[in-house]
Order: structure tokens, then C-alpha cells, then sequence
């Protein structure tokens, strides 16, 4: 196959849908040869945080000097950048190469009678192919879906895992309970590892420290109370944890301190596996760390921010964020969600931070809400609100209320960011 040929061919895995367990994952890569048992892993579950986690450990490891892969989803703006090695997404000619394996050995799966994999399944295969390949030192890996069923729990020679905060997502395929979802999450962790968490609720807490004491695992926990803020910024903050002082990250957000406080300590785990890791690497790859999609200003004068929140506990960090950056400052929402998430509990904390709202279709997606359904849903928290034909629309309206000094927020799902991102990037080229 060529890179055209290899991308109508994952495009048209996405008709198998999601499937949740390992046994077709671990035939595939078996008949693979098991590339996923040459890598060394830093596994990530959580509900939020997890790619900014990722972004600050891949680049730390990077700056140690580290062949470091990088494993998330979804992509958001381009296809294959969510394979990365040293922060450089596969090239067209490696895609194809490693489709082209791939769809052999699932053609040798269908013909002996065995289910063919899903899309995720083939590019988590296709992952561990890129990284085998590339002689990957280590590799960050993000779950797709909660945890122990999902397509990432196939690797066994994980040094060490991280675990973000975890909050109600997801709720109809991981459970009704945060006890529920951490069992989930909690399912990635291997014996003998060290185990690294965010600050958790207190149900979590004890579902990660009853599995970790089972496997025989250390549990770090981030100190909360330890991180002293320095200064807050769109491009440049910085705060201390512990014996960490003067530390600058890029990316905005007044949750980006705890995210990076995490990374922080599953560095000095992984020093304590072996990892060689300087201090100087640390510091350098905490301000490197990028990560698209979460609090990223894309453009000036209206200002013009993006946030995937979609779930109660990414709009609470969210509606902080904007308190704390613009809270002096008029705020035009854009939104648009899936049908599936915690959208009430989104708009009960964004919609009053707004002066308009906005409601637009998250496109090419049968679980995404319309925009005028959510339009009444977001009724209840302002008069303001109005729904847009489509994604072009909504901006154009957006723009239509804001002056310069007022901010454009664009949030909700995912899956449309890329298309805002488009949209602004065609306004400033045309002047």
C-alpha cells in the first residue's frame, strides 16, 4: 500500500466500532511478533490531564537524551500525529509501510475465523510496529478508554504508571461510581511498579492503594499543598513543588501546575528505575512540554481560546482557568459536545461565565448533540444563547459579538477543535 491507499484502509476500520477486552489485540500483535515486549512503558489513565502529562514526560525524556515515543488520541488537527518520535509525528512512507503489515496479518485473522480488529486496535498495533522500529528507549502511553480493557493493557513490560485525576466520564461503559472508573483506570497498573497519582477523590485514593498493595507497588501521591503558584501566564508560567524551584511550563491553564507537579514526580520515579535523568532535562522539558487542545490561546485581538472540556471535572479546571486569566474580561462561549458526555454539568459551569453563548454541531459524529438542543439546555443558565448551522457559523458569529480585547472561549468536544483551528488560520491569512 501507499500512504493513500494505507489511510482508506484504517478509514474504513472505523466501521467496526469500539470493543472493549485484549484477545484480539494480543492475536494481532502475536502474529505481529509481540513488538509491544521489545519497548519499555510509562502507561497514563486518568480522565483528564493525561496528554499534557504525556507532552511533559515525553519531553523530559527527550531532553534526557531518551528515543522517546508517544502514544495518545484522539489526533486533533492532522492524521499520524498521534504516533511521535522525539516530538515528530510518522512520516507517510512509515505509515504505509507498517498499514501494510498490519493489513495482512488481519486478513490472515479473518480468514481463520477470528474477529477482525478495530480501528484503535490496528493503530495501537501500528504504534507498537513505528516504536519497535524506531528503536524507541521509552515509550509514554496513553489508554484510549478506561484502563484494563483497553487496547493499551496489552504491554507487560510497563516501568512505570501514571495515573491523572479521575472523574465521572464515560460512565455507560466504565460504571456510575468514581470506585467504579477507578477499578477501570487502576487496571493498567503491573506488579512491582511504581504507581505515581494525581490527588484523587478519596474513593479513587482507595481503589489505587488497595491495588497497588495487592501487586506489590509503590503509590506516590502528589502533595497538593506543596505547590506554591509563582506567576500565571498564556505563555509562560511558573510555580515550585518540594525541592523544585523556578520551574517554567508553557502551557496555560491553572491546573497545568498539578499536571506538571505529577510529571515532576513520576520523573523521580522513573530516576528510581534506573532512568538517567538530569535535573537540568527536567526543567528544560517541563518548558518545552506543548500540548494543543487544552487553554491554548490560537489568536489575538479578540483572543481566541480552545479547551476539549467535556466532563465535569475538565469544566471546573476550566471555568478556574478563566476566572483567573479573564476574569475582568467580556468571554463569547462557543460549544459543542457529544450527547454522551457530561454536557448539563458543562453548561452549569461555563454557560455563566458568558456573556453569549453559542451552540454548534460537533460534526461528522452520530453521538454529537445538536446545536439546538443544546441551545435549550443552556436556557437555563442565560438568555443569551443562540444555535449555528454549523462550526463556520458559530465563529463568524462569535467574532460578530467580541471586540478586540474580549475572548472568544471555544470548548466542549474534541473532534471539532481542528476545524476552529482551520477557521482562525483562514481569517488572519485573509487579513
Amino acid at each position: 500500500m501507499n500512504y493513500k491507499e494505507s489511510r482508506v484502509y484504517l478509514d474504513e476500520l472505523s466501521g467496526y466500532g469500539s470493543v472493549l477486552g485484549l484477545d484480539s489485540m494480543r492475536e494481532l500483535l502475536h502474529r505481529l511478533g509481540d513488538p509491544q515486549d521489545e519497548l519499555r512503558f510509562i502507561h497514563v489513565a486518568g480522565t483528564n490531564g493525561k496528554g499534557s502529562l504525556l507532552s511533559y514526560l515525553s519531553n523530559i525524556l527527550i531532553q534526557a537524551g531518551y528515543t522517546t515515543g508517544s502514544y495518545y488520541s484522539p489526533w486533533l488537527f492532522e492524521y499520524g500525529e498521534q504516533f511521535q518520535v522525539n516530538g515528530h509525528h510518522i512520516g507517510e512512507k512509515e505509515l504505509a509501510r507498517c498499514t501494510t503489515e498490519l493489513a495482512a496479518e488481519i486478513r490472515h485473522m479473518e480468514e481463520d475465523g477470528l474477529r477482525s480488529p478495530t480501528l484503535f486496535e490496528v493503530e495501537t498495533a501500528l504504534a507498537m510496529l513505528y516504536f519497535r522500529a524506531s528503536k524507541c528507549d521509552y515509550v509514554v502511553l496513553e489508554t484510549g478508554l478506561g484502563g484494563r480493557e483497553d487496547a493499551t493493557n496489552v504491554v507487560t513490560t510497563t516501568v512505570i504508571e501514571v495515573i491523572t485525576p479521575i472523574s465521572m466520564d464515560h460512565m455507560a461503559i466504565l460504571g456510575d461510581t468514581i470506585a467504579e472508573i477507578a477499578v477501570e483506570k487502576a487496571g493498567i497498573i503491573k506488579p512491582n511498579t511504581i504507581v505515581v497519582s494525581a490527588k484523587q477523590h478519596i474513593d479513587a485514593e482507595k481503589v489505587l492503594s488497595e491495588r497497588c498493595k495487592s501487586l506489590g507497588c509503590e503509590l506516590r501521591t502528589v502533595a497538593d499543598t506543596e505547590i506554591k503558584v509563582c506567576s500565571l501566564g498564556l505563555r509562560d508560567q511558573s510555580f515550585e513543588y518540594r525541592d523544585w524551584h523556578d520551574v517554567h511550563i508553557s502551557l496555560a491553564g491553572t491546573y497545568q501546575f498539578k499536571n506538571a507537579s505529577l510529571a515532576i514526580m513520576a520523573t523521580e520515579a522513573l530516576r528510581d528505575k534506573g532512568c538517567d535523568i538530569s535535573d537540568q532535562a527536567v526543567y528544560a522539558g517541563l518548558k518545552a512540554a506543548r500540548w494543543v487542545g487544552r487553554f491554548t490561546q490560537i489568536a489575538e485581538a479578540p483572543a481566541v481560546i480552545i479547551d476539549g472540556a467535556h466532563n465535569d471535572g475538565a469544566a471546573i479546571a476550566l471555568e478556574d482557568s478563566v476566572q483567573q486569566y479573564f476574569g475582568d474580561k467580556k468571554v463569547i462561549l462557543v460549544i459543542g459536545i457529544f450527547k454522551d458526555k457530561e454536557y448539563e454539568s458543562v453548561l452549569a459551569h461555563l454557560v455563566p461565565l458568558a456573556k453569549q453563548v453559542i451552540t454548534v454541531e460537533t460534526p461528522n459524529s452520530d453521538r454529537a448533540l445538536p446545536a439546538d438542543v443544546l441551545m435549550e439546555k443552556a436556557f437555563r443558565y442565560s438568555e443569551h444563547v443562540e444555535a449555528a448551522e454549523s462550526i463556520c457559523k458559530g465563529m463568524e458569529a462569535a467574532h460578530s459579538y467580541a471586540l478586540q480585547d474580549d475572548v472568544i472561549l471555544v470548548c466542549g468536544s474534541l473532534s471539532f477543535l481542528g476545524d476552529v483551528k482551520q477557521f482562525v488560520d483562514r481569517r488572519r491569512n485573509n487579513g
